[in-house]
């Protein structure tokens, strides 16, 4: 058994068994209520600078198989578990959650309460954290922990973008993507309705992606605070009423802030695959699956292109926004943790939008 810590920047330690690599991995402790999906979870760029912990009891019994994986490699600096499966039960398994870990540099903790750290967090809201692997001290990992920048101040989107335009082809609409860390899941959706794709580093000129034959534009998830994607918030100021615009989540906020409206940090986000969403011109709830620290300002919006059709039925932030040739959702239609239905109406809705103005070009 290796040693490991897990550091609040209110001054807890807890001590428990390592999993993956020696080190340290520090970052905004937040949770997800998710009981399965835990591969996708891992991978999802959107958790990069962040210590994901999960309030399920058991994690990795079914392994890992790389099937689900949505990027080439873990991105949350460190994860929280209360029992890690050492040997999982599945015929695509290929890894159990620590050997998961090892493979791809990344470690984890286990054997700690993670109830009382989750009701810790839902009381007092995201901490910074760090988690260590190894012989260190209490004070080494603290220090970690509490030295750290808040993610509000954190440039991750450049760490999970791409680094050159890359081609998907399909034989439909042409699709500019800019990449502030797309999970696979969503570009696979993308494809499957024909779009033709050229994913963008986050950091290219809007000039750049206009003097294409794009028919459309689409923001993705991303890590850390929206405020902070400078360059694809400006993309989608200039482009904006020149080309049809989506997004899903972090592209969601991208857009709301481009058309003049605000983001507000959550005291402890919305992370799980149980989340109810109300749309508000029929009334009909249905459970998403969502990954977020940022919301919407909803009172910001006025004045502007963009009106909400969707809210949270739990604490009623916004979830859906619309304006004239733009839509986007803060859940991940994408994640379909039930019925398809929101993953299909929405990337339908995208292709309809994106065929009308293909036409009438």
């Amino acid at each position: 058994m290796t040693k490991a810590q897990l550091a609040l920047e209110d001054g807890t330690v807890v001590t428990g068994e390592g999993l993956g690599t020696p080190g340290i991995s520090a970052g905004e402790l937040v949770f997800t209520t998710t009981f399965t999906g835990y591969e996708e979870s891992l991978t999802d760029p959107s958790y990069r600078g962040q210590n994901l912990m999960f309030t399920y009891p058991l994690i990795g019994n079914y392994g890992f198989s790389g099937l689900s994986a949505q990027s080439d490699s873990v991105q949350a600096e460190g994860v929280v578990v209360k029992e890690a499966c050492p040997s999982p039960s599945h015929r695509h398994a290929q890894s159990s959650l620590t050997n998961y870990l090892l493979e791809n540099g990344s470690r984890g903790i286990s054997k700690v309460d993670t109830r009382a750290l989750t009701v810790k967090i839902r009381e007092k809201g995201t901490v910074k954290s760090a988690i260590a692997v190894g012989d260190y001290s209490g004070g080494e990992v603290l220090d970690a922990a509490v030295s750290q920048p808040p993610i509000t101040e954190k440039d991750l989107i450049s760490e999970v973008s791409v680094d050159e335009p890359e081609v998907l082809a399909g034989s439909g609409p042409r699709m500019a993507v800019v990449d502030t860390g797309a999970k696979r899941e969503i570009l696979k959706n993308l494809l499957e309705r024909g779009f033709h794709l050229t994913v963008y580093p986050y950091d290219t000129p809007a000039e750049e992606i206009e003097a294409t034959d794009t028919d459309a534009l689409f923001l993705v998830n991303g890590p850390g605070d929206p405020k902070r994607a400078k360059n694809p918030i400006e993309v989608v100021r200039k482009l904006a009423g020149e080309l049809p615009i989506f997004g899903i989540c972090f592209g969601a906020q991208i857009i709301a802030l481009a058309m003049g409206g605000n983001t507000y940090k959550l005291k402890f986000g919305h992370r799980g695959a149980n989340q109810p969403v109300r749309d508000g011109s029929s009334g009909v709830v249905e459970i998403t699956a969502q990954n977020h620290g940022f919301a919407i300002d909803e009172d910001s919006l006025t004045g502007t292109p963009l009106v909400v059709t969707e809210k949270n039925a739990i604490d009623g932030t916004v979830e859906a926004v619309k304006g004239e040739n733009i839509y986007a959702v803060q859940y991940h239609p994408e994640g379909a943790p039930g019925p398809k239905d929101r993953e299909d109406q929405f990337f339908n809705t995208v292709l309809e939008i994106t065929e009308g103005q293909y036409a009438k070009a």
